[in-house]
């Protein structure tokens, strides 16, 4: 893995919050720090130079956001920029705090059972992530699949959950 846990939760964690700002806040996180953590991972290697500079080139920041995955997160935007203007998408999605808030916000809007193992968890989440909210059913691809569990089964093994 590129970064050790710490360094991943300090580095989510380090912006103010009162920074990002939406049409509708986040004010329940469905995401463990450690699940975006391990989503981060397994989506980019938590590559922080992996930015996009306009929506046309696909996925942008650490979480590979896109910008459908943006509007149904609800266009978070960072320093009072306004959701309507040109690069908001860009500098939320490049921006790590932000960019961990689409994805609480995108998985408590479609939470689900996507491995219908009964509960929704780490593992649901990784699931929409990867596959969107209506295809979380499919099966991961492999690589994301197994530095996704690699993470999870490395961090248990530390004591973290």
């Amino acid at each position: 893995m590129s970064f050790g846990v710490e360094y991943m939760l300090c580095l989510l964690l380090a912006v103010s919050p009162s920074l990002v700002q939406s049409q509708g806040h986040v004010i329940d996180k469905p995401v463990t720090e450690l699940c975006l953590t391990c989503i981060c991972e397994a989506i980019s290697g938590c590559n922080a130079t992996r930015i996009c500079t306009s929506p046309e080139k696909g996925t942008c920041g650490i979480f590979r956001i896109t910008w459908a995955y943006w509007v149904d997160a609800g266009k978070l935007t960072i320093d009072g920029e306004h959701p309507e203007s040109e690069r908001a998408f860009i500098n939320c999605a490049n921006d790590p705090h932000c960019a961990a808030n689409l994805v609480q916000n995108y998985m408590k809007k479609f939470n689900q059972d996507c491995n219908d193992d009964g509960e929704m968890d780490c593992h649901d989440y990784a699931r929409i992530h990867k596959l969107g909210a209506y295809g979380c059913q499919a099966d991961l691809p492999y690589n994301y699949q197994s530095v996704f569990d690699e993470c999870i089964e490395n961090y248990e093994d530390q004591g973290f959950e």
